[in-house]
């Protein structure tokens, strides 16, 4: 399943609504669902903030699969290059009033999912993230 969001918050509910859908017609756990939405919720509000500094309207690309025993959710952005993976890991034990701000959603991303990728093709960014879904080969 494809579908395309605007770079604008409003979208958030519809992209929500689409992931609800594709859940359902492949019977996946209702418990993993909220995860999996977390994760590419954390994705493309980063995208929405951050990837568009000279603003503008752009699309952001969520291709989403079930393939395998695996869910595959596959962001694509025409936004700055960034590739989250080599953002640092925040320092969790650190008092909150001293850690640096920023980084949590990325952490959140890395722990929900099973796999991550990223790489940047013809002026795009793709992150790629895998949820294992158990007793589904």
């Amino acid at each position: 399943m494809n579908v395309v969001v605007a770079n604008d918050i409003s979208e958030l509910g519809r992209l929500s609504g689409q992931l609800t859908q594709f859940w359902a017609a492949h019977r996946l756990p209702p418990e993993m669902e909220g995860e999996v939405c977390l994760a590419l919720e954390e994705i493309v509000v980063n995208i929405m903030r951050y990837g568009h500094p000279e603003g503008g309207k752009h699309e952001i690309l969520v291709r989403l699969s079930f393939e395998g025993g695996l869910v595959t959710v596959a962001v694509e952005d025409d936004g700055v290059p960034f590739n989250p993976l080599q953002a640092t890991e925040p320092d969790l034990n650190r008092p909150l009033e001293e850690r640096s701000i920023g980084g949590l959603g990325i952490h959140l991303v890395r722990n929900l999912m099973d796999g991550v990728d990223y790489r940047r093709e013809e002026g795009r960014n793709c992150l790629v993230m895998r949820k294992r879904v158990p007793g589904r080969a």
